[in-house]
């Protein structure tokens, strides 16, 4: 373990310090990255910036070093490569004049703000079987709908980036949930519980306050369109205006400028649903297959499969097949030739350049604080100070403290996990509610804190396929995000007070929540003189 103390908060705090002051990204990251290389290099400028290009390159390459040996993991490769398949086959369907498609046959029923609204949370909260497959399809797939019916980019990404990661982690099938089966059983086995990890993982359920309220707040803002913070001026700007992105926005995919506008006369919906259902099925076969199969599902069911499962090689799998089926289609009905398919797919590749940098240096970002020890101190800090009825509190914010200065809720979970058990065991005696919802607030507060970092990979995938800019995402989602985890945490403090039953401090917590929405939309909006911090209504014009 390194030993560099509250030194260790540094790389991750000055990155995300960084891009929220300067709101240039790249730059915040990488001087994020090269403190925790001066840190281990020993102050030396020279050493740093050797650290910093091995990080970068050994997240490219997916390979670490351990034990004086180079380990190889292409999970980051194949995410890069994913990134550019799906930026070439989003590319393709757009200037094929899919999307126009789909958006006029949509735009029939979806007629006001309102119901595009409402369209973009349930739309997320179908598609609950993988985040990252989340934000691909409800980005892409809305982001005409709402850009028609003058919701703002903001909230777009909001409402994708809200039923992603909250809604994965609270779906019994998931990509997630055999990571999860897995962390826990080797932490129940480290106390010698007799009890199974899907018992363990059931019973933390309704404790799990922080996504179940993420999901709900979507909802109700999308249904009172009544806002508060930075959403409330993107989305009046958007209603009044017309302007879905800000005056100077960058969003981080421009496929307007990059790939040119659709081709019209010629557009047809299956140029965006054959694709998409491509993606969607391959991407299933491809977890089918990595997970065992028909051996696996024998065993123990999809969720056995699921457990077992390559998430990365499915994503690109299902990228690949988009592209293939979008070419074939596009060629076929002699939308385009062969010659401007060829310089879509390439513009949509690059256009996926800027993300890709980001996510690269995010992962570098999580090598420097792991190298650092910036886990292992926060860890060390907030153990000193338990008593058993206040453990999930405390292992909810440390989690999301984590997950906030990593930008990774999967790596919190790995952190925590061995920690929570044994602690919530070891001072309540049995597995019991402490346990249950210790086991949840590790879920909970990781998912918290990587929905408000700017370093996280879904809060810059929302971005990105939203397109909007990530910056304007982060400040207008960091307000609800911390609305939801501040009830999360009351009801914490209820549980330490000795209400110990989650389904009744569920349902304490959604009726307080709604009415803190209301109180902020009402007190924000006096004061940027929005009457009740409600946007109108848009009715769409046929």
């Amino acid at each position: 373990m390194s030993d560099f103390g509250v030194l260790s908060l540094l790389p991750p705090l000055v990155a995300i310090g960084l891009a929220i002051l300067t709101k240039r990204v790249l730059f915040a990251l990488f001087f994020g990255v090269w403190v925790g290389g001066l840190l281990v290099a020993g102050g030396n400028p020279v050493g740093a910036t050797t650290e910093t290009l091995k990080w970068i390159a050994f997240n490219i390459a997916s390979a670490w070093e351990e034990n004086g040996q180079i380990v190889t993991d292409l999970w980051n490769t194949r995410i890069l490569l994913f990134d550019a398949l799906i930026g070439a086959g989003v590319a393709l369907i757009y200037k094929a004049g899919g999307m126009n498609a789909i958006a006029k046959a949509v735009t029939r029923k979806v007629k006001t703000s309102r119901a595009a609204s409402l369209m973009a949370a349930i739309f997320g909260t179908i598609i609950f079987f993988d985040d990252y497959t989340n934000t691909i399809i409800v980005g892409n797939t809305m982001r005409p709908i709402t850009d028609r019916a003058r919701v703002s980019r903001e909230f777009l990404a909001y409402a994708d980036d809200s039923t992603a990661a909250p809604v994965a982690v609270l779906a019994v099938v998931s990509t997630w949930i055999g990571y999860e089966l897995g962390l826990l059983k080797d932490a129940i086995a480290s106390v010698g519980a007799d009890i199974s990890a899907y018992s363990a993982w059931f019973a933390s359920w309704p404790y799990r306050f922080y996504p179940i309220l993420a999901v709900i707040l979507v909802y109700l803002v999308a249904i009172t369109h009544r806002h508060y913070g930075p959403m409330l001026h993107a989305e009046q700007r958007a209603r009044t205006e017309g302007k879905v992105l800000r005056d100077g926005a960058q969003p981080m995919m421009t496929t307007e400028v990059d790939v040119g506008m659709p081709i019209e006369g010629k557009e047809s919906v299956w140029v965006f649903i054959l694709p998409v259902a491509a993606l969607v099925f391959m991407t299933f076969l491809g977890l089918w297959v990595t997970g065992g199969g028909s051996a696996a599902y024998a065993k123990g069911g999809f969720q056995e499969v699921l457990s077992n499962a390559d998430s990365t090689w499915a994503l690109v799998w299902g990228s690949f097949s988009m592209v293939i089926v979008a070419m074939v289609l596009v060629l076929a009905m002699k939308i385009m030739s062969l010659e401007d398919v060829e310089h879509t797919l390439v513009a949509g590749m690059k256009q996926m350049h800027f993300a890709m940098m980001i996510l690269i240096l995010a992962w570098s970002i999580k090598s420097a604080c792991d190298a650092v020890g910036t886990a292992d101190y926060i860890v060390s800090v907030a153990s000193n100070v338990l008593s058993p009825g206040l453990v999930p509190l405390v292992v909810f914010v440390v989690a999301a403290f984590i997950s906030f200065t990593t930008g990774t809720s999967w790596g919190t979970f790995a952190i925590m996990m061995p920690i929570a058990v044994p602690l919530s065991y070891g001072l309540s005696g049995s597995f019991g509610p402490v346990v249950y919802a210790s086991i949840a607030s590790v879920f909970a507060g990781g998912v918290f804190g990587d929905h408000c970092s700017p370093i996280s990979d879904t809060t810059i995938m929302s971005s990105m396929f939203s397109g909007c800019d990530h910056i304007d995402h982060v400040n207008t989602q960091i307000p609800y995000a911390l609305t939801a985890g501040f009830v999360g945490a009351v009801v914490l403090l209820l549980f330490a007070a000795g209400l110990r039953n989650g389904w009744l401090l569920l349902a304490i917590a959604v009726p307080l929540l709604v009415v803190l929405h209301r109180f902020l939309s009402e007190w924000y909006g006096k004061k940027a003189g929005i009457p009740h911090g409600k946007v109108h209504l848009y009715a769409v014009e046929d």
